[in-house]
């Protein structure tokens, strides 16, 4: 097993409950010197490790791990060393050479990783005993997306994935709204996303080879479904079809009996690019409202996976749902036509 790149290091335990009341101990051995944290941040706190170099991990979760006032940011692994080395000495935590070495250290890890290299390693770190804060989509399989779910089960660690709309306020507290009323009769949701829009700058998300294969259905789909099931119920039926490039129309029927249409691409034009849902029944019209701060939304998320380990109560938006969200999107780009 790879040691983390650490010098002085100073060793304690503690005891953190996963999931389904299983009690996990694990040793900690970190540099609290070299932890940024609020003064008042007391000592013992779950570790969180971070799986990820890319943009995403530098832009979203390094930030928010190193902010987060309820927990230690405990080191990073990448695939690409040094890239993980440099992110990890903008924060003052270790890098790791080894993915394992780092579950033995933590309690928890988060992932910014693509979905078929973040699915393995998360079944991994479940049986490491580590709670996971997951990426969207876990996996583009619904095999890889069931070991995971499994593996959460099996090793009673909690779950949560980072499904924005979730999270971001004032979106959130929106979504918790309308699913609390009932009487909704249609909703259409649209995410026009311009990653590889043809005119103006590129996005750094471009260079991502699972989004150039897989395209909106599987980057931008689980946002909108994360939104339009718990407002009108499970999916009980699904139509996809094609559109402009990787553009994909979904027609939804729910167990309310409610439908929906959901527009997804990522090749929208720049002027054309947009977000929104709009719901309609016999309360009116509700639209989403914007929302910003990502970073603060993925702090809510890792609270959010704090509490389902502390509490035993599974999130709403864990491995589970993470599962049925990928069943949704497998069966929809089956009946797509094949590229």
């Amino acid at each position: 097993m790879c040691e983390p790149r650490v010098t002085e290091v100073s060793g304690s335990s503690q005891v953190f409950r996963a999931g389904v009341g299983h009690t996990v101990r694990v040793s900690i051995s970190y540099d609290m010197t070299s932890v940024e944290r609020p003064d008042d941040r007391p000592a013992a706190l779950p570790r969180i490790g971070l799986l990820g170099t890319g943009p995403w991990a530098a832009r979203t979760h390094a930030p928010a791990l190193a902010g987060h006032a309820g927990s230690v940011f405990a080191g990073i692994w990448g695939r690409r060393p040094d890239a993980a080395a440099e992110l990890a000495g903008q924060y003052g935590v270790p890098v790791y050479d080894d993915p394992d070495a780092l579950f033995a250290d933590c309690d928890a890890v988060a992932f910014a990783l693509p979905p078929d290299v973040q699915a393995p390693l998360a079944v991994r770190a479940a049986e490491h005993g580590c709670h996971l804060l997951l990426d969207k989509p876990v996996a583009t399989t619904v095999a890889g997306a069931r070991a995971v779910a499994d593996a959460v089960e099996a090793a009673g660690v909690a779950s949560v994935v980072f499904l924005t709309l979730r999270f971001a306020e004032p979106a959130a507290a929106w979504v918790a709204e309308q699913a609390a009323r009932d009487g909704w009769f249609t909703a259409s949701a649209h995410w026009y996303g311009s990653l590889y829009a043809l005119e103006g700058p590129q996005s750094p998300y471009a260079a991502s080879p699972w989004r150039r294969a897989k395209g909106g259905l599987w980057d931008v789909g689980p946002h909108a479904l994360s939104v339009l099931i718990p407002v009108l119920g499970e999916v009980t039926g699904l139509t996809a079809v094609s559109g402009p490039a990787d553009t994909v129309h979904l027609v939804l029927r729910h167990a309310s009996g409610a439908s929906s249409t959901a527009a997804l691409t990522l090749s929208a034009p720049r002027a054309a690019s947009g977000v929104g849902i709009e719901l309609r029944g016999v309360h009116g019209t509700a639209s989403l409202p914007d929302w910003t701060d990502v970073p603060t939304a993925f702090r809510r998320a890792l609270d959010a996976l704090l509490s389902a380990a502390r509490t035993g109560t599974p999130s709403p938006c864990d491995a589970a749902f993470a599962l049925r969200l990928t069943e949704l999107l497998a069966e929809a780009e089956s009946q797509l036509p094949a590229t």
